[in-house]
């Protein structure tokens, strides 16, 4: 049976009451309220989807939802570093890109390949350093931007640095992965393009990898969808069945996850066994310094109840990791670094094992080797 495209999204309402509304079938009698799961790898000719490398009504339905959250059209990929290297492939062999100094790991990966096999020029800079950016795009023809960053938590001045990435004839990317379009929306701040790993919070609940692109700029989206096609970066039908349903309580999970950070964040700023918390006051990671450096990091990471060792995010449960037990973490991490997704458990619970767990860790350094 022929699945209809859903219902457009209304643009008059709430980013809550989109996330619930949009991407829905039409109602009418016996319809579901959910479009459902479409297993197809082809399709009678002469329609619009074709073939199933090219479209997938369940895929729709995530597309519809996402497009609408962040003002823009999205599309769907296998992976969050699907969705850029997909966005990498369209740069011109040789321009220059611009990126974070601190990024997600996969990204910085990419990019550093590009440039070892002169695809591309790379300028690493500080982010939340404006002037430094602003001077670093005047011969780049791409600005990518985290904001907030993987791990260190920095802010960029998004709108500053877009008009000033135009006026110099740059695209601008944001990873909107760590904000969400609940919390903040690039495309209208003057991004071309809007990246995420959805496995994180979009999906929310460590059961799906997937990635996705929105842009408002019909020849960049046309373009996106055309590579997708080419390079088969194409994500499974349950894998995005399963992202929307996580996004219809993303504003719920991230309004949760963002008030325990924030009160996480307050309370570990005064406990001795923490040498610094970054919390950029919005979202819901953490990271913390842990007193006694690297050992001590790896020690809190295995003593935790209820935060789980894990190097995911964005889920409904809490985990944390030393970002620096990867190798390709940047040296410019510092060594005791641990990133904390906070997740919507309870807050005293989630403190009460802080708590046990930083006393573990004071217990064990106070204790001398036999």
């Amino acid at each position: 049976m022929h699945t209809p495209r859903p219902l457009p999204a209304r643009t008059d309402l709430a980013p809550a009451t989109v996330a619930v509304t949009a991407g829905r079938p039409v109602h009418e009698p016996d319809a579901p309220l959910n479009v459902p799961l479409t297993p197809a790898s082809t399709y009678v000719a002469g329609g619009d989807r074709e073939y199933g490398r090219y479209a997938n009504p369940t895929w729709e339905a995530f597309e519809d939802v996402l497009g609408a959250l962040e003002g823009g059209r999205a599309l769907a990929f296998a992976s969050g570093l699907a969705a850029v290297a997909t966005v990498l492939d369209l740069v011109t062999p040789g321009e220059k890109i611009v990126a974070p100094r601190h990024a997600y790991l996969g990204t910085l990966s990419q990019l550093a390949e590009k440039e070892r096999r002169g695809a591309l020029a790379v300028q690493l800079v500080d982010i939340d350093d404006t002037a430094a950016v602003v001077a670093a795009c005047e011969d780049a023809a791409l600005l990518w931007i985290e904001s907030p960053t993987n791990p260190a938590l920095e802010v960029a001045d998004i709108p500053a640095l877009c008009a000033a990435a135009h006026a110099a004839g740059a695209s601008v990317v944001v990873d909107n992965t760590f904000a969400t379009p609940i919390l903040q929306r690039p495309l209208e701040l003057g991004a071309d393009v809007v990246v995420h790993s959805a496995t994180k919070y979009l999906a929310g609940h460590s059961d799906a990898v997937l990635g996705a692109i929105v842009t408002n700029d019909d020849q960049a989206y046309r373009a996106l969808d055309e590579r997708r096609r080419t390079i088969g970066a194409t994500p499974g039908t349950l894998e995005t069945w399963l992202a929307t349903r996580g996004l219809r309580t993303l504003h719920l999970r991230v309004e949760r996850a963002q008030s325990n950070a924030r009160e996480l964040a307050a309370r570990l700023g005064r406990h001795p066994g923490i040498d610094r918390v970054r919390y950029p006051g919005f979202g819901g990671v953490v990271a913390i310094e842990v007193a006694g450096g690297a050992m001590a990091a790896d020690l809190l990471t295995h003593s935790g109840r209820l935060f789980v060792h894990a190097t995911s995010l964005g889920g409904v449960e809490s985990t944390w990791e030393r970002r620096r037990r990867w190798q390709s973490e940047p040296q410019t991490i510092p060594d005791n670094l641990v990133r904390i997704s906070v997740g919507v458990e309870d807050v005293e619970d989630l403190w009460n094992d802080l708590e046990a767990s930083l006393a573990s860790v004071g217990d064990a350094q106070a204790t001398p080797d036999p």
